[in-house]
């Protein structure tokens, strides 16, 4: 009797499990989709979470205009600026402003939506086209007044209506600009035949599935009866709790970051570098150590940080759902750091002066009054503002007189002595490669070769992406070997750089190894080579399959025309892809695209006549206009970056063209005076000064390049050569 009890027990139990197991093997299929469901979806079951998202700054991203959620002063308030007169009104429920449109004269405005809510909050309008644009002029909600933001290299400017700067313009055009990281589920839709948008969103502000992922597979798993998640899809969701950090920042990154675009449809779990191509450690956005100097939103400035390389998340210090800090001052660092929280750490007895992020997140202030601390979590280096002359976190409070970077060197050597890590610093590389000093290359190399001693220390794969991307401003033979060198480094971001900055006879020589690049499993590094193989180095490709996708590749990139080419880079680009394909004409085309879509945009009018001249479809007039052009807006450009000498350079050769050699010769000259150490600049000079008959002018910026490059031997065959000339005048 009893071994009969214990075999039906025994069958109950096999047959219990069997049906665990069934349980467990019935799956959605491998390749099944999720989609948008809406938050309300969600809410059924996660209360909790919707009630500490709820007025978040995701929350209030962007709403429709109410009493409730207009914070602006619109009871016929009027705000004044450089000359233009704005006045915000109502017209029984809706919102109004009357301000400068894009024919120069003021027009009423009905505001369609509200964008954020503190420290400033912004209104935006809908226009011709489907546009929709964001309004310059934006109430304080701190100080409770109108004000503007103005672009922050035209603050004092008066914007011309037809500026891509002024509020209706494609720098506020809410489309391109704004709509990806404000709304869920965007959708650009843009026409470009048209030159029109249909923008819809699946949900008005930042909602629960932009940052989790599509949910509709985790409601039907939710809702199924079942013991388990999917064996194969798991919860249906974004997998953002892993170990690694990975998940959760490469969800938040991308409207966390400045980049540009590769492609549309990014959904939270997706790779970031499949859909964005993360803006590096360049000038004007970041300063040489990897400090923010303009907007570029925390993603690249943690990359950097030691916190990234010790797997730190950010809702480590973030709620992710009501978006505040955990913890208030000293005590949220103090999680980890506690032994740091002391006098004998920090040596200051003011409560600011005392405080973690104000020596290790040093804030800027962007839009006014928008203030952002820096994300790389640096230890204060005033030495390096000595030398380099970045800021530094001490003299951004310490401003007295004598209160200067060298005497904040001084306290700091004072104060932590031989104790303070004095690793090799990337920023004298960097600086040197910015500014095209002979000795780069080298620094460079010895950046790329350091090992840290401790893991944590090591060269950020960031830092070493712009290392190599600076290498394309030098292409000696010492830079190829470096770039060849990452061509298959881990990181898809130092990869990309490598392949960047190849000359155009390093791609060719490594061609084979460079079309398996083709196939990396990343878009950014896909998108590097396909450019080092059909643009800088076409036709060097043996191998059929690899011939075949460099095709697929390029056929693949010119279908997405509803989120790329809107802007005129990608229609750049597609230029020079069907001009290595030998389509002259659809090259020519895609440049004029270009000009429609930003026709203030110097480049590539230029482009348009070098190849209508070799092709001979149109009459020289039309190519003389097209340049004559392009000279104006070279001019405004010098005008505007008045430290750089490309804009000078670039109009120098046009009028050159032009058949204006001395016009040309000055441009040339002011392009080498701001920038003495550009090879290219000095041999353009060089040779219209020979042309021009000023031997003694074209010998000594002979002499200046062969000190850059004293190897060179064309320098040195035409250095002889001119001064050969000279001797028998």
């Amino acid at each position: 009797m009893k071994s009969k009890r214990v075999l039906i027990a025994a069958a109950l139990a096999l047959l219990a499990l069997s049906w665990c197991f069934a349980d467990w093997y019935v799956a959605l299929p491998a390749d099944a989709v999720a989609t948008y469901v809406g938050r309300d979806r969600c809410v059924a079951c996660h209360q909790q979470e919707a009630q500490l998202f709820e007025g978040s700054h995701h929350d209030r991203a962007m709403e429709l205009p109410t009493d409730e959620s207009v914070l602006g002063d619109f009871d016929d308030a009027t705000f004044e600026r450089l000359g233009v007169v704005s006045k915000f009104f109502r017209k029984g429920k809706d919102f109004y402003v009357n301000t400068e449109g894009p024919d120069g004269e003021n027009h009423d405005y009905k505001i369609a939506y509200t964008f954020g809510y503190t420290p400033l909050q912004q209104y935006m309008v809908e226009m011709e086209g489907g546009r929709v644009q964001v309004l310059r002029v934006s109430w304080d909600t701190e100080q409770k007044k109108w004000f503007e933001v103005p672009p922050p290299d035209a603050v004092e400017l008066k914007l011309d209506p037809h500026d891509p700067l002024h509020w209706t313009g494609l720098a506020q055009n809410w489309n391109t600009m704004c709509a990806e990281c404000h709304s869920t589920d965007l959708k650009k839709n843009f026409d470009l035949k048209a030159n029109t948008y249909h923008t819809t969103y699946n949900e008005i502000d930042v909602s629960c599935e932009a940052c989790h992922g599509p949910g509709s597979m985790h409601v039907e798993l939710a809702e199924a009866n079942s013991l388990f998640w999917d064996r194969r899809h798991g919860y249906g969701l974004a997998k953002l709790k892993q170990e690694s950090n990975t998940a959760q920042i490469a969800a938040c990154a991308p409207c966390h970051s400045r980049r540009g675009v590769l492609a549309g449809g990014f959904d939270a779990g997706d790779d970031y570098f499949d859909h964005y191509d993360l803006a590096l450690l360049e000038p004007g956005l970041y300063h040489a150590d990897g400090q923010i100097e303009d907007e570029v939103y925390v993603y690249g400035s943690f990359l950097q940080s030691r916190m990234y390389h010790e797997n730190v998340k950010c809702s480590d210090c973030h709620d992710p759902h009501s978006l505040k800090l955990k913890y208030e001052g000293n005590a949220l660092c103090a999680q980890c750091h506690q032994k740091y929280d002391n006098k004998a750490h920090h040596f200051h007895s003011d409560p600011q002066g005392s405080l973690c992020v104000n020596c290790h997140m040093p804030q800027r202030h962007y839009m006014v009054n928008d203030g952002r601390r820096d994300h790389s979590f640096r230890i204060p280096r005033p030495d390096l503002s000595v030398e380099l002359g970045t800021p530094n976190a001490c003299n951004d409070c310490h401003t007295k007189d004598g209160e200067d970077a060298a005497w904040a060197a001084e306290a700091i050597k004072k104060w932590y002595g031989p104790k303070r890590p004095n690793d090799p610093h990337y920023a004298r590389a960097l600086d040197a490669a910015w500014k095209g000093w002979p000795d780069a290359v080298g620094k460079i190399s010895d950046l790329l070769a350091y090992e840290a001693p401790l893991p944590g220390r090591r060269t950020p794969d960031i830092v070493r992406a712009t290392a190599l991307r600076a290498l394309a401003n030098f292409q000696t033979p010492q830079s190829d070997d470096l770039c060849r060198e990452a061509l298959d480094h881990p990181s898809p971001l130092v990869r990309a750089a490598a392949v960047g900055s190849l000359s155009s006879e390093a791609v060719a020589s490594h061609a084979d190894d460079i079309g398996d690049m083709l196939s990396d499993e990343t878009r950014l590094v896909r998108n590097a080579a396909v450019d080092a193989l059909a643009i800088r180095a076409p036709n060097t490709l043996r191998k059929p399959q690899q011939i075949k996708k460099l095709k697929e590749l390029i056929d693949e990139y010119d279908e997405d025309t509803t989120v790329l080419f809107d802007r005129a880079g990608p229609n750049l680009r597609l230029a020079e892809l069907a001009r290595s394909q030998g389509d002259v004409r659809k090259s020519i085309a895609s440049l004029r695209d270009a000009i429609r879509m930003e026709p203030y945009l110097s480049g590539p009018r230029s482009e348009v006549a070098r190849l209508l001249e070799q092709s001979g479809q149109a009459d020289k007039q039309e190519i003389r206009e097209l340049r004559e052009e392009e000279v104006e807006l070279l001019e405004r450009d010098s005008e505007l970056l008045p430290e750089s000498g490309r804009p000078h350079y670039q109009r120098g050769m046009l009028l050159y063209l032009l058949g204006r050699n001395a016009d040309a010769v000055g441009a040339l000259e002011e392009a080498t005076r701001l920038e003495p150490q550009s090879f290219e600049y000095l041999t353009a000079l060089a040779l219209l000064y020979e042309q021009a008959g000023k031997k003694a002018e074209a010998i000594e910026t002979l002499r200046k390049m062969n000190a850059l490059r004293p190897n060179d031997p064309v320098v040195g065959n035409l250095l002889r050569r001119v001064q050969a000339m000279r001797d028998t005048e």
